[in-house]
């Protein structure tokens, strides 16, 4: 039966009476005080409508409909087909079977049979994997449900089998409320355990774009244990050749371990590598023991200039070290107070005069140097910032017993200083008694630390370094910096007082080791450890520059890894023919997705006059793109291909999220149950009443006719009032 209602609240009611009658007695007035006139009384009148429509819109009115269903009525059966299906932790038949096996063979049985007697019933499967290159597969529970409600005209429940692995798409709680508005109730099915099944999960192994060759790559990892018991094992990485690396590691009962391991390639090119973790005898899920990833391993030789003011032991042995580093170009420029600059193999007169001249190096080395008289200049020192947050250059600060750094706090560098230092003593801090670098727990985990890779043997390692005796005075760690470690004795209020601190600048690094020492790491040992952390620096600092380059341009990007979905921000350094940074564009790009979709790209100049370009896309899918770069005035064109992972959104032997599925069955009206309670649901369901009529109502007062009608009303209404006078 068709009707009109309000749906006001009572205490609404009577100031809206009210207010009307009011609205009458003034009309009344009002037409009274005009001497009865024709005009006033049909302004008057039309006022008095409005007021009415006014308030009656204030009552919230509603024209309701009751639709009789004539149709057979229908319930809709939602198998999940995603992959986190294929986890195997339900019983059928005594035997192990996953998720998957279990609808299947539930299907086969056409458990839906009794629900046909007064119903129609439809299967469905959804969130099946898709077979397109790049496509994000996921479990979008939401788009489910409301695909369900658009697509069937009588339906009277819904049948929901699924693990709840919901990862895509909308919550699905608000669909829900609206089939509970359309009084259709959805029963859910747990498919699945609640708990976990004794497994162990590699996870998290996430690896540069590109490694060089002879270096060692640290390969980040993740192990979780759903094992009652501690886990004595291994991580492996296997490469075309055979296994390359391994790493001994301990889980707890039911924890998870975070480590990396590292990886020295054999072999440049183009490689697929493994990461594997052993099965263990009570594992019931085997294939998420491993993960397989591709890098590209290349030859390159890093540029890097050491600028220190006297020949100390520690600029000494530096210089011998990447002077010997097969992998680094070095060239160094000192200052000596007295002699003038130093000449000699790798040796240059005097400091890059020009952008062009100082764009080449990957690491600049500052040592016991500052500003001032035969030494660097504000001008150097801007030009060394733009280098290191433009071009994505490293800067290294060691300083010395002179104190000469103290300047650089009043020149261009200042902001770049990972640490704040003391003021009150710039020739630092000495001591007569030996002391030595601790790491802290950021530390022990960063890549640069690490001369062994396990974390026990490497903390080990650096506790049997020869100490120092001197270092700088540092108040503490700037905000944004990472104190990789501290001083073993002195503190101060703010802690432990940190000496070696890493910190990002624009789009390059800066590192500060506060001691004059790291030479005597050579101690008893020669040059295994001294070499090989100045080795990590370089390459450390120096990977983000070499992404991809060719003659006269240069490309970088963040994330280095990106994941389908991620937003990728270009950096593009563009030289003319003479290797001067160009000034202006046009620098444009052209981005082709896996699926051959192109997208053109305009690259923004960045500030400084160091010819870089910036830009960004979102990539949408995964697989290879295939990135082009090009400044058609200059001749300079780059391609180079951005390997986009899709995001590992199902993922095995994880339990089923019974709780959002008991969500949606309570706000739907429905009820949630166990796989082995499926039959009970059939029951549940057959025993619903049929359909009633569908309640349709037209709610006037947000109705925008409605609101069209009242505007023009009162649009008449002040057209009249102009006509007669009134205004």
């Amino acid at each position: 039966m068709n009707h009109f209602q309000l749906a006001a609240p009572l205490p609404v009611l009577l100031p809206a009476l009210a207010l009307w009658l009011f609205a009458g007695w003034l009309s009344w007035n009002n037409w009274r005080r005009s001497a009865r006139g024709r005009a006033v009384g049909r302004l008057e009148c039309l006022r008095f409508l409005l007021v009415t429509l006014l308030v009656f819109t204030l009552l919230r009115p509603e024209y309701v409909q009751h639709l009789q269903r004539n149709l057979t009525p229908e319930i809709a059966v939602l198998m999940d087909a995603s992959d986190s299906m294929k986890t195997r932790d339900l019983t059928l038949t005594n035997r192990l079977v996953s998720r998957a096996q279990w609808l299947d063979a539930k299907r086969a049985a056409q458990f839906w049979l009794p629900l046909q007697n007064k119903a129609k019933v439809t299967v469905e499967d959804f969130a099946r994997p898709s077979t397109n290159a790049g496509a994000i597969n996921g479990t979008d529970l939401n788009a489910a449900l409301e695909r369900t409600l658009h697509d069937f005209k009588n339906l009277k429940a819904v049948l929901l089998l699924t693990d709840g692995d919901w990862n895509l798409g909308k919550s699905p709680l608000a669909t829900a409320t609206r089939y509970r508005e359309e009084n259709i109730p959805i029963f859910t099915v747990a498919v699945g355990r609640q708990t976990p099944m004794p497994d162990l999960i590699l996870e998290n192994v996430s690896m540069p774009a590109y490694g060089l060759l002879g270096e060692d790559i640290a390969v980040p990892f993740k192990v979780t244990s759903h094992l009652p018991r501690e886990v004595k094992t291994s991580v492996s990485i296997y490469d075309p050749q055979g296994q390359q690396a391994k790493k001994d590691i301990t889980i707890p009962p039911n924890g998870a371990v975070e480590d990396a391991i590292l990886w020295s390639p054999r072999t440049g090119g183009e490689i697929t590598a493994t990461v594997k973790v052993p099965v263990e005898p009570e594992e019931t899920i085997a294939e998420n023991n491993e993960c397989s990833f591709h890098i590209s391993i290349r030859q390159e030789k890093l540029k890097v200039l050491v600028v220190d003011s006297l020949p100390r032991w520690e600029y000494r042995y530096l210089r011998n070290a990447l002077a010997r580093d097969p992998g680094v170009d070095m060239q160094c420029l000192l200052y000596h107070p007295d002699i003038g600059p130093g000449d000699g193999p790798h040796y240059i007169p005097a400091f890059p005069a020009t952008k062009e001249a100082l764009a080449p190096y990957d690491v600049i080395f500052l040592g016991d140097v500052g500003i001032g008289q035969n030494e660097l200049t504000d001008t150097n020192a801007a030009m060394i910032r733009g280098l290191v947050e433009q071009q994505a250059s490293g800067l290294v600060f060691v300083p010395g017993q002179r104190g000469r750094q103290a300047s650089f706090l009043n020149s261009p560098l200042a902001d770049l200083y990972p640490v704040i230092l003391d003021s009150s003593k710039p020739q630092g801090l000495g001591l007569q008694n030996e002391v030595q670098l601790v790491l802290t727990s950021a530390g022990k985990r960063h890549w640069l630390t690490r001369f062994d890779s396990d974390e026990d043997r490497n903390d080990e390692l650096w506790k049997q370094l020869p100490g120092f005796f001197w270092s700088a005075a540092v108040e503490k760690s700037r905000p944004g910096s990472e104190v990789l470690a501290v001083h073993s004795s002195i503190r101060n209020d703010f802690g432990r007082m940190p000496l070696l601190v890493t910190r990002s600048a624009g789009a390059g690094k800066v590192l500060f080791l506060g001691t004059d020492s790291a030479w005597r790491w050579r101690r008893g040992v020669e040059d295994k450890f001294h070499y090989r952390f100045w080795g990590q620096v370089v390459r450390w600092m120096a990977h983000q520059r070499h992404l991809s380059e060719k003659e006269g341009i240069r490309l970088s990007y963040s994330p280095e890894t990106p994941l389908a979905g991620d937003t990728v921000y270009l950096q593009s350094t563009v030289l003319d023919e003479s290797g001067f940074p160009i000034d202006k564009g046009p620098v444009t790009g052209k981005i082709t997705s896996p699926a051959g979709r192109a997208e053109r790209l305009e690259f923004a100049p960045m500030e400084g006059g160091w010819g870089v370009f910036k830009s960004a896309f979102v990539a949408l899918e995964s697989g290879r793109y295939n990135i082009e770069v090009a400044s058609e005035p200059h001749g300079r064109r780059l391609q180079t291909e951005l390997l986009v992972a899709p995001p590992l959104l199902e993922k095995l032997g994880q339990p089923v999220n019974a709780q959002l599925l008991r969500e949606i069955s309570s706000l739907s009206r429905g009820a949630s149950f166990t796989a082995d309670d499926l039959d009970n649901v059939v029951k549940q369901i057959s025993l619903l009443p049929e359909p009633g009529p569908v309640e349709k109502r037209l709610r006037l007062w947000s109705d925008p006719r409605w609101g069209g009608a009242l505007l023009f009303l009162l649009t008449l209404y002040w057209v009249g009032r102009k006509w007669v006078g009134l205004v």
